[in-house]
């Protein structure tokens, strides 16, 4: 998957539905389709009233929880953005998913009624009020922020989407007769083991088997499969761009030595000297510790013995420490002594 998708940020949502109302979609598996729609439409409305821009969103149906009970809900792979009408990239990193949760509510209310007969909806008028009080903020929607980088986040994202309604390696026994499993239990946070008879794994196992000619992974947006590989070119065209502007402005912004920051704001070279204009090299430092002068940086023996001389002179004591071993720059080629004069720079 994460080869088919745009290399840009996405985000992993989630859309559930109310315990009560799973049995419905259970009978009528006939609603599982629009199930699918509804959640993409509502994501897809937001960036379109919002900010005028269509995302990509792929969407995956997974009909099983944790210990394979019918447990209907959409997973979505959105992008973080969108692309305007005239093929330009809109990055936008913020979906209000709990303003969305009681869009989802009303929507998934009003598809169970709109494509029910009057006698099944007596039938289940309970069940749909009883999803409608007890869940006073919406039916849940998650959407947690993805972490690392786009490569990451797709192949995981990709992975879990399309997974199967038990993995292998959570099957730890099998004797012909029972079936042992390990499961996460979402209520407690814990690992649990269930040991079922064979007969009924496979009756929980076949349930989430998809009916024939059903996709339970859909494209939608630009990754749409009408207009996916113009989308592609477009935004590939978009991101060179991007990548360009950036290079230019990392220049632009580069970090400046704090010789060229006092030139731009004085307007002269720190390093010339305003009476012979000869250019200076920096190459030490002496610094005024306990009362006394010492050396704290040459950069070469050369360097350290012009200091200790300076040091000499202005207090009158001759320098008797061995000298340290200091980092050596690399010897000046004797061209370079009669182009420009050195200058040994010291703090009091």
């Amino acid at each position: 998957m994460a080869e088919d998708v745009l290399q840009v940020n996405h985000r992993h949502v989630v859309f559930t539905i109310d315990e009560g109302l799973r049995e419905i979609f259970q009978r009528h598996r006939y609603l599982l389709k629009p199930l699918m729609d509804e959640a993409v439409e509502i994501i897809q409305e937001w960036f379109k009233k919002k900010f005028k821009i269509t995302p990509g969103i792929i969407a995956g149906l997974h009909t099983f929880g944790a210990q394979m009970n019918f447990n209907p809900h959409v997973h979505m792979l959105v992008t973080m953005g969108g692309m305007k009408i005239n093929g330009e990239w809109k990055v936008y990193d913020y979906i209000p998913f709990p303003m969305l949760r009681k869009q989802w509510q009303t929507v998934v209310l009003k598809l169970i009624r709109s494509n029910l007969d009057e006698t099944e909806k007596k039938k289940i008028q309970h069940l749909l009020q009883k999803a409608y009080s007890a869940n006073g903020e919406g039916f849940y929607v998650y959407a947690p922020r993805q972490k690392g980088n786009v490569k990451v986040q797709l192949g995981y994202i990709g992975r879990y989407i399309r997974r199967p309604a038990i993995a292998l390696h959570r099957i730890e026994e099998y004797d012909g007769e029972y079936v042992t499993y390990r499961y996460h239990d979402k209520k407690d946070g814990q690992e649990k083991r269930e040991r079922l008879t064979v007969e009924e794994f496979i009756k929980r196992l076949i349930v989430h088997i998809p009916d024939e000619q059903f996709k339970t992974i859909r494209y939608y947006g630009v990754y749409s499969r009408r207009i996916k590989a113009r989308c592609k070119k477009l935004i590939s065209v978009w991101q060179e761009k991007v990548r360009k502007w950036i290079v230019k402005v990392k220049k632009t912004v580069k970090r400046r030595k704090w010789e060229q920051r006092i030139k731009e704001q004085t307007g002269k070279d720190p390093m010339v000297c305003p009476h012979c204009q000869c250019y200076y090299e920096y190459k030490g430092e002496v610094c005024l510790k306990d009362g006394k002068l010492e050396i704290k940086y040459a950069s070469d023996e050369v360097a350290r013995a012009c200091l200790e001389r300076t040091i000499c002179d202005i207090t009158g004591i001759k320098t008797t420490e061995t000298p340290q071993k200091e980092e050596v720059s690399k010897p000046e080629e004797p061209g370079d002594r009669e182009e420009h004069s050195q200058l040994y720079l010291f703090a009091v």
